[in-house]
């Protein structure tokens, strides 16, 4: 399987989520914001965290009107994979990939630290290899991950059963807990946790690990 990383600048995390695909067995493809086609035969795609374009603007804008950005929204119109972690969360919003926004934290403040979350749904790619309701403890970084979305917005992701993970203590302020959600057709998924950190035990745990493995074996039988 080849997944493809892309860099912005101030991106930080693009190393990290080279290798949790890897662990999970696939081969990955760097790609540079300003490259204008994804590489051929991609299976899926990853966002990651840092800070692109130094968050100016509004966090995610200027990457979401990058060169490889138009490439990446045609990507995933053509039913194509991808993840988009913390900042790349951002991004997918920014793009509307994804429904809602992240705003600055509700204390004001950035936020490091493992946290609690609960697997919404199982079905989706990303979540498979978890069971619903199950808790996992996965890091945050981040100063603007108050997830909001208009109350129309939130109803849809709640009925189409479109939320990923929720916070087990919300840390942000988020509506209904919210820390990651899904595209209409599930095949796009922004979450705010960084899965990519807890994928080895002597980083202080694996619970991120699944969504990785999940996500390649979902692909491999697709």
């Amino acid at each position: 399987m080849k997944a493809a990383v892309i860099t912005f600048p101030g991106s930080n995390c693009d190393r990290d989520l080279i290798v949790g695909f890897e662990k999970a067995g696939a081969e990955v493809i760097r790609v540079w914001h300003k490259e204008t086609e994804l590489p051929a035969g991609v299976d899926v795609v990853g966002v990651p965290g840092g800070f692109s374009y130094g968050d100016y603007l509004r966090c995610g804008a200027i990457a979401a009107q990058s060169p490889i950005g138009r490439a990446l929204v045609d990507y995933a119109g053509k039913g194509g994979y991808v993840i988009g972690v913390c900042n790349g969360f951002q991004v997918l919003t920014e793009m509307r990939l994804l429904p809602g926004a992240l705003m600055r934290n509700g204390g004001l403040k950035y936020i490091s630290k493992p946290v609690p979350l609960v697997v919404s749904t199982e079905e989706s790619a990303f979540t498979a290899g978890y069971s619903k309701g199950q808790e996992i403890l996965i890091p945050i970084a981040h100063h603007d991950g108050n997830y909001q979305i208009d109350a129309e917005g939130l109803k849809a992701l709640q009925g189409e059963d479109r939320v990923a993970f929720r916070y087990g203590a919300n840390p942000n302020g988020s509506v209904d807990d919210i820390a990651g959600v899904l595209s209409e057709n599930r095949r796009v998924l922004g979450m705010m946790p960084h899965p990519e950190r807890a994928v080895d035990a002597n980083h202080g745990g694996t619970d991120g690990a699944a969504l990785f493995r999940s996500l390649l074996d979902g692909l491999v039988t697709a």
